[in-house]
């Protein structure tokens, strides 16, 4: 439908490029002339006053008669202008809608490309193809983490006894184990300062008689 009402899109917005050009053209030599219809009116009307002021009555009327011509001059070249203002509007809108009309008509042929080069079944092809690899991938995986050779033929069970066992025989061995005692923090002795020497207590006469009786067996 589209291409019935706009015809081929990009020619026909070449051609209304080309026919604002044309109008903007227009329009600028119609605005000259319009000013120089109101230079020329305003002439007159300043070559009427001086008539006036001479008493010259009829040419003082054909200066105004000449006036009222460039007026009716200016006043078409006025609608001419506004014309040509209505069809530039309407060109623009038109090059407008006919530049958005080729854009959608891209859009969709464009989407409609993509979705032939990728239906549905193409995607779950894919899917399936990635799926497939990724299984196949996980049991390259498994067989290459699989232990081989007498390694395989280990029991589970019996490593995990022995490992059992051999935790009983440390921790056995940890509370066999004497306790050690801590050694005597060292006194600290300020510089300068030496330690005093006990002074000897008196022996008392339960001790003094010890002595003598030891002293007696040994002779």
């Amino acid at each position: 439908m589209f291409s019935r009402v706009f015809g081929k899109p990009k020619q026909e917005t070449s051609n209304a490029v080309a026919t604002l050009d044309k109008l903007n053209e227009t329009l600028e030599m119609l605005e000259k002339k319009e000013k120089v219809l109101l230079k020329k009116a305003g002439a007159e009307v300043e070559k009427a006053k001086e008539f006036t002021k001479g008493k010259n009555k009829k040419a003082a009327i054909q200066c105004l008669k000449r006036k009222r011509l460039y007026e009716q001059q200016i006043e078409q070249l006025g609608n001419f202008q506004l014309r040509i203002h209505d069809q530039m509007i309407m060109l623009e809108g038109a090059k407008a809608t006919t530049e958005t009309v080729d854009a959608l008509r891209t859009g969709a042929a464009t989407m409609k490309a993509m979705q032939k080069a990728t239906n549905i079944d193409d995607v779950d092809k894919t899917m399936d193809e990635i799926n497939e690899q990724t299984e196949n991938m996980k049991q390259i995986q498994e067989a290459l983490s699989a232990p081989i050779g007498a390694a395989a033929d280990f029991d589970e069970d019996e490593l995990e006894a022995e490992l059992e066992e051999l935790e009983g025989a440390e921790l056995e061995e940890q509370l066999l184990q004497p306790a050690t005692t801590a050694p005597a923090a060292p006194v600290h002795v300020p510089a300068g300062r030496q330690p005093t020497r006990p002074v000897p207590a008196k022996p008392t006469p339960e001790e003094d008689e010890l002595a003598a009786l030891q002293a007696e067996m040994a002779l």
